[in-house]
């Protein structure tokens, strides 16, 4: 008889989140095939489980799965885990589930913590419907066409969620408010560990949280506003009073504030420095 791979979600911070049906799973189980064998080491050592692990990644997802199905054909039962959340979402993991349901085993999730979803209950924006849109890719091309799915995912849903790297952040939020306007966005960061922090504001205006962390972003589109054009463009004056109410009465860091800025105004944060470069030496 074969055995049952077991899709496994696996706590995103904190490690209380954790379900006493996946720690049951994980110690029963002949083997776990982790993303990164010393990450879920420290898991099962906080727990007391001994049950052995071998690595299963992105870039060997694809060479190790025949082998893992063979083993479940041979009736020994196999977890599959991430390093945080649920696998197969924007982590490894899908190739493996497909082998195993196209061999005739069975698939059987263990449902836990996602960041996605943690967002989105923290948002305030309701789930009559959502799109979960992964990372956006770093090319030129690919990066384009993911911004072309998610301009036409609202016709399918109100509400995207997608992951983005904190170095990259400010860029995308800045991309998505030249294309779409003012939307309504939650961000969160740090879910679930001991500095968390979840923002709500619009893409416009929002202060971008420290930037460390992996954040994840919910998009409302069910209050689209369009941008105005300015009768004139802001001038560096207008530029310096906005930068120096945010820095000093706000409490924005000089990035946070050009990052708004150049939201606000639809300008390259090159453009915001410049301005204010120039207004202090108007001033001089």
């Amino acid at each position: 008889m074969a055995g049952t791979l077991f899709v496994v979600a696996t706590p995103i911070g904190n490690l209380e989140d954790i379900s006493a049906r996946a720690l049951r799973v994980l110690r029963e189980v002949a083997l776990i095939a982790a993303e990164d064998t010393r990450h879920t080491g420290h898991l099962l050592q906080r727990f007391g489980l001994t049950t052995r692990t071998t690595s299963f990644h992105e870039h060997s997802e694809k060479g190790k799965a025949a082998a893992l199905v063979e083993r479940l054909r041979g009736g020994e039962s196999i977890a599959l885990v991430t390093d945080a959340g649920t696998p197969a979402i924007s982590d490894p993991g899908h190739h493996l589930v497909r082998l195993a349901h196209d061999a005739g085993i069975r698939v059987e999730p263990i449902p836990g913590a996602s960041a996605a979803v943690a967002a989105l209950s923290a948002s305030g924006f309701g789930a009559n419907g959502f799109c979960f849109m992964g990372f956006p890719p770093t090319k030129g091309s690919e990066r384009e066409a993911w911004f072309s799915r998610f301009a036409a995912a609202p016709a399918v849903a109100p509400t995207l969620v997608f992951y983005e790297a904190p170095h990259r952040i400010e860029a995308t939020l800045n991309e998505l408010y030249r294309r779409f306007g003012d939307l309504e966005i939650v961000l969160g960061r740090e879910l679930t560990k001991a500095h968390e922090e979840i923002r709500l504001g619009r893409l416009g205006s929002i202060e971008v949280p420290e930037v460390r962390g992996e954040f994840t972003v919910v998009v409302d589109f069910g209050d689209l506003t369009s941008i105005s054009e300015r009768s004139t463009p802001a001038s560096a004056l207008d530029i310096a009073t906005e930068f120096g109410d945010m820095t000093e009465s706000k409490g924005l860091t000089r990035r946070q504030a050009i990052s708004t800025l150049a939201r606000r105004h639809r300008l390259p944060s090159r453009a915001i420095f410049s301005m204010l470069e120039e207004q202090k030496k108007s001033v001089v």
